[in-house]
């Protein structure tokens, strides 16, 4: 028996590769408000068919837990939803990153630097963002910071 030996185009390749994406806490709140949007879509597609891996830090984890409590949020939350326990299920599938990694001054809000660092410690190529400051970067550092809808159909196509 002979062997057989497969090529595999580096097309073919960059296919196979796993997409690696630092959400922010909008795209978060906005998937827990209308699961139809693109940031709900991204969050089905994440929890259901794992198109994707989530990076995020503690400092994320952190902020989108708050965001989720904020009474302006709550009073949107789509009938039957736990945010919290939807939050959990997400960060125990997701990449956590030990958040050693620090930034200061790249983006026009300062908060907003974790996002970055959490991408550039996790190696992830995408940071998707509903934020202006961030969107505003368009690129940092290799990394693509992109809108929900970008993102959604990146990882559709």
């Amino acid at each position: 028996m002979g062997s057989r030996s497969v090529e595999v185009s580096t097309e073919d390749q960059a296919k196979q590769a796993v997409i690696r994406a630092v959400l922010d806490a909008n795209v978060y709140v906005s998937a827990a408000v209308r699961p139809e949007g693109p940031p709900g879509q991204i969050g089905d597609r994440f929890l259901r068919r794992g198109s994707f891996d989530i990076v995020m830090s503690q400092a994320i984890v952190e902020e989108v837990l708050r965001a989720l409590t904020y009474p302006k949020v709550r009073k949107y939350i789509r009938p039957g939803l736990d945010p919290e326990l939807w939050f959990e299920d997400i960060v125990v599938l997701s990449h956590l990153v030990a958040g050693a990694h620090r930034l200061e001054g790249v983006s026009k809000d300062r908060d907003d630097d974790k996002y970055i660092a959490a991408a550039i410690e996790g190696r992830a190529g995408f940071v998707v963002a509903g934020d202006s400051d961030l969107l505003d970067l368009k690129e940092y550092g290799g990394i693509r910071i992109v809108s929900p809808r970008a993102f959604l159909n990146q990882i559709v196509s």
